[in-house]
């Protein structure tokens, strides 16, 4: 047999992940201890990155699911008034943190899909007070969100249809800072590239009409205070609308007329990828109407391309 010496590359690699186990499991096993929670929710939050396999280890730990959602139920209570506190949004946001592990993490995407747990997040999605406590908890809810729709999963995308995430999204988009409408904007474009995302969309007149003007709206705003960062996610969002031939026809009359003046050229000189995706998107709903203005409402283009009945 193989003597395998101290310092070999085998030896190391088990000592090391001992030695994160060790560290690791006792942590975990003080989640479902009330007292010691909060402090603990804190340091496996700031360690998450060094542990790559806590997600499962949290999934599958007797009640330590239970005690993170149990942070969250808590807050509830805080969100109607809005009483938050940036001490309570701080410590729910941990636990968030730590489901967002668990949303990413291959071996606990589905089981985490199937006890429906993101539900318990739309409740802070749905908040609209400006406050820091609630900004910070709505962009930390849409991270766990953004963190399914990272990697392209049918199944996550027809979870999230039979929810009702593209409102709360269209919301946040149009109310939030600029970091939590980036990221509002980036899972509505990961639905829109499924392909069952975009028929969902394009089905009827009015879910089209709900995300296109939202997207205009977004447009308009951009010309005051530009974001290359968001403008990027817009874009890909109209391009793929433009994939369908219903969205298709109506964008030639709707799309943003400074998306197709250059008014924001001198912003994307530095992003190849956002010119590129522009310059398809013109070229595939044509010059439109030159004067970026029309006589006729975007409600009544939209109906006119999409006719009465849904798809």
């Amino acid at each position: 047999s193989l003597l395998l010496h101290s310092t070999s590359p085998i030896v190391v690699l088990v000592v090391q992940i001992a030695h994160i186990m060790d560290e690791l499991l006792p942590l975990v096993l003080q989640l479902t201890k009330p007292e010691q929670r909060e402090s603990v929710l804190l340091e496996l939050s700031k360690k998450r990155e060094s542990f790559p396999d806590l997600a499962p280890i949290l999934w599958h730990s007797v009640g330590t699911v239970a005690a993170l959602l149990q942070e969250i139920v808590s807050i509830y209570p805080l969100l109607t008034p809005p009483t938050l506190t940036a001490h309570a949004s701080n410590r729910v946001c941990n636990a968030l943190a730590l489901l967002q592990c668990v949303a990413s993490h291959v071996d606990t995407r589905q089981p985490f899909l199937s006890a429906q747990i993101p539900l318990y997040l739309y409740p802070f999605l749905n908040t609209q007070s400006k406050s820091r406590p609630f900004e910070y908890l709505r962009l930390t809810s849409l991270g766990v969100i953004g963190a399914l729709v990272k990697v392209d999963d049918t199944e996550v995308i027809s979870f999230l249809l039979s929810t009702e995430i593209i409102p709360l999204c269209l919301r946040i988009m149009e109310t939030g800072s600029e970091l939590s409408k980036t990221v509002a904007t980036f899972i509505v474009q990961k639905i829109l590239l499924e392909e069952t995302g975009l028929n969902y969309v394009c089905a009827t007149a009015e879910r089209f009409y709900a995300v296109s003007t939202v997207l205009a709206n977004m447009v308009q705003l951009l010309q005051v205070h530009p974001s290359v960062r968001l403008l990027k996610h817009i874009v890909r969002c109209y391009l793929r609308l433009a994939d369908h031939s219903r969205a298709r026809e109506a964008l030639k009359n709707c799309l943003p007329a400074s998306l197709r003046d250059n008014t924001f050229g001198q912003h994307l000189q530095n992003d190849p990828t956002v010119q590129k995706w522009l310059s398809q998107l013109l070229a595939t709903v044509g010059e439109g109407n030159p004067d970026g203005a029309s006589t006729t409402s975007t409600a009544d283009m939209t109906q006119s391309s999409f006719g009465d009945n849904p798809l």
